[in-house]
């Protein structure tokens, strides 16, 4: 057993074996709770007609999007690890990556070196882990904040970067697994010495939440 604190929401049935199917899109703002049982996750019979998979960094902001049923303006599955990902929540991320193998799968994170680090241990691993690292790593790509989406933000919502921030942003500069689009983006963030948090959309209206991710996906805007 892995410890686990993910959530899944959105239209994806699961069915452990000799069970009753679950399905996601009914469980509520809260969603469903990722079990820690790898071999269970493994076992797991998974059906979709998801057209994308978002991983959103906070539970607050999985919350609202479940509350406002986005899974069905835009046919996906959203899923959380309520910041840092845990190996429960990367194995099933992983299992659904490799039962629907054209699904594109998301990232929506805090415009920040912690945001970028999440992004990229679902994408690569966790260094951490040596050997392990790679095993559930998936083709992830980074769909918001970024740079470009400054401009739709209120000042005052831009607030420094931490001391712990420019540590993150030392250790990922310093690994060679990050692309070069990444890299700039990570140097933005340094020189503008400023750090941004997806709530800051809320601004332009609760519902605004929703029409960014959708915006994005329609134009194709992830890296």
């Amino acid at each position: 057993m892995a410890s686990s604190r993910g959530l899944i929401a959105g239209r994806l049935l699961l069915q452990e074996p000799g069970k009753e199917a679950v399905d996601c899109s009914l469980c509520g703002s809260s969603g469903h709770e990722i079990s820690g049982d790898l071999n269970l996750l493994e076992s797991l019979s998974l059906k979709t007609d998801a057209r994308y998979l978002i991983i959103v960094e906070k539970h607050a902001i999985f919350q609202r999007l479940t509350e406002d049923r986005f899974f069905h303006q835009i046919p996906s599955i959203i899923i959380t690890a309520k910041g840092y990902p845990d190996i429960a929540t990367r194995f099933l991320l992983h299992r659904i990556s490799r039962g629907f193998p054209d699904l594109p799968i998301l990232a929506l994170v805090d415009w920040n070196p912690a945001g970028l680090a999440i992004l990229c241990t679902f994408k690569f691993g966790s260094i951490g882990m040596g050997l392990e690292a790679y095993r559930y790593a998936c083709n992830v790509k980074w769909l918001g904040l970024r740079g470009d989406d400054l401009h739709l933000l209120p000042e005052q919502s831009l607030v420094p970067l931490k001391p712990r921030d420019l540590q993150i942003a030392k250790s990922l500069m310093s690994s060679e697994i990050l692309q070069e689009n990444y890299k700039e983006e990570l140097t933005l963030m340094v020189q503008n010495g400023r750090r941004a948090e997806i709530e800051a959309l809320y601004y332009h209206g609760y519902d605004y939440l929703g029409k960014y991710i959708a915006k994005k996906i329609v134009q194709s805007c992830y890296i």
